[in-house]
């Protein structure tokens, strides 16, 4: 299943840098992890903006929430999750 999320991130000024750089850390790892996997084959960074556009290739509505819930950066952040399906006029083949 290929879902389409965008992820707005919302640090609070007040955390400390050591704290936000530690979580930053281990989202950058976590997310590299599910982009080797092909779980999480996008992503794009938003232009003037701490947010980025991805796309998931996941088996179940459960597993992407088990995955955006396990994000280190998750509670601060606002996401919005749109399911995807094959468009009938794409000539692509290798499209779930």
């Amino acid at each position: 299943m290929l879902f389409h999320v965008r992820m707005d991130v919302n640090i609070p000024a007040d955390m400390r840098v050591e704290v936000a750089d530690e979580i930053k850390a281990r989202e950058k790892a976590y997310s590299q992890a599910l982009q080797k996997s092909g779980k999480w084959p996008h992503i794009w960074r938003l232009v003037g903006e701490y947010a980025n556009y991805s796309i998931f290739d996941v088996e179940s509505n459960a597993e992407l929430h088990d995955i955006l819930t396990g994000l280190p950066l998750f509670s601060y952040m606002k996401i919005e999750v749109t399911p995807l399906c094959r468009h009938p006029s794409s000539i692509r083949d290798d499209e779930s």
